[in-house]
């Protein structure tokens, strides 16, 4: 009976901290994620002159940037999305996951990826400030 007792004890104390842990490894994947694509955007418009995709399902033709744009890890808000709004057609962030990319050349966020959560991290901060 003790013992049944101090596992009960215990696994109160360590789920909550495990759960912790899986969602501040899911962020941290997201943001890798983010900066994964911001990278090749980067790198496509060096190679084109300064000249941002048109889209970044650009980035994964013929698998020269990236391979695909992998979905980011938003739980418990959002379910894993890998789809990307075009700020461009929009109004702004419609908070459905995934990304959205301004491809608006008179934006001063012209040629950024954002993340597409209006929800906060662990930390507090809003996901679209990344």
């Amino acid at each position: 009976m003790m013992v049944v007792t101090i596992i009960g004890i215990l696994a109160t104390i360590a789920i909550p901290k495990i759960t912790g842990a899986i969602r501040k490894a899911n962020e941290g994947a997201t943001i890798g994620r983010l900066l994964s694509i911001r990278s090749a955007i980067g790198i496509y418009s060096a190679e084109y002159g300064g000249v941002f995709p048109s889209n970044v399902s650009v980035l994964t033709l013929n698998n020269k940037y990236l391979k695909e744009i992998q979905s980011t890890k938003l739980s418990p808000y959002h379910q894993n999305n890998s789809a990307v709004l075009d700020l461009a057609t929009t109004s702004g962030f419609d908070d459905a996951s995934g990304y959205a990319y301004v491809n608006v050349a008179t934006d001063p966020n012209f040629g950024t990826l954002f993340i597409n959560c209006t929800h906060t991290d662990t930390k507090g901060s809003v996901w679209t400030t990344y």
